[in-house]
């Protein structure tokens, strides 16, 4: 049986003021966790705290209208009325690849403009309508997922949300999903607004 080398005075010290300084830190950043957020209005997994009259829309709303954000800041032309839920604190969607949402966020435009309310329609017979904008709204960062229990989430909320359409469109985003041809965004808050 071999026995362990002794560790010098010198080297337990270091590696005691080493593991102390670790446990200190570890525990000072804990309770900074737990402290912050809620100093700072952010929810627990950094995502900024959102008002209670977003969150009541995004727990109602059929709805959110969507548009990416163009490098400087401004709203892209591009606006639309889309079915989502509201999953661990994100817009989720799923969307066609070749849609203008995926294809934003495939040229790097990873910021978003969302809007929640059920506003009808934002293109019509008779021209744009614009009245998503007296919603509440958010800013948002984009990220794409290929997670497919998030996509199964997502249409199990479908399901209770859409009873009347999903069944037309259930396997067509599935098949999507996996084939490439639908993506999933999620729509993570950066700013919240209060309504306009």
């Amino acid at each position: 049986m071999r026995h362990a080398k002794p560790i010098s005075p010198d080297r337990a010290l270091s590696r005691r003021s080493l593991l102390s300084g670790s446990l200190g830190l570890a525990c000072g950043a804990a309770l900074a966790s737990a402290w912050l957020p809620r100093v700072a209005g952010a929810a627990a997994d950094g995502v900024p705290a959102l008002a209670p009259v977003l969150l009541d829309a995004l727990a109602s709303s059929p709805y959110v209208y969507v548009s990416p954000l163009r490098g400087d800041g401004a709203e892209s032309r591009c606006h639309g009325e889309v079915w989502y839920d509201w999953i661990e604190n994100s817009a989720v969607i799923i969307t066609g690849a070749d849609r203008w949402k995926a294809r934003s966020l495939a040229r790097g435009l990873d910021r978003a403009r969302i809007w929640v309310g059920d506003f009808g329609r934002v293109k019509g017979l008779f021209g744009e309508n614009d009245d998503f904008r007296k919603g509440p709204h958010f800013d948002a960062r984009a990220e794409l997922s290929r997670d497919a229990a998030l996509l199964e989430r997502l249409l199990s909320a479908y399901e209770r949300k859409y009873p009347a359409e999903i069944g037309d469109w259930r396997e067509r985003m599935r098949r999507g999903f996996h084939d490439g041809s639908r993506v999933l965004i999620r729509y993570r808050p950066a700013a919240a607004a209060a309504p306009a």
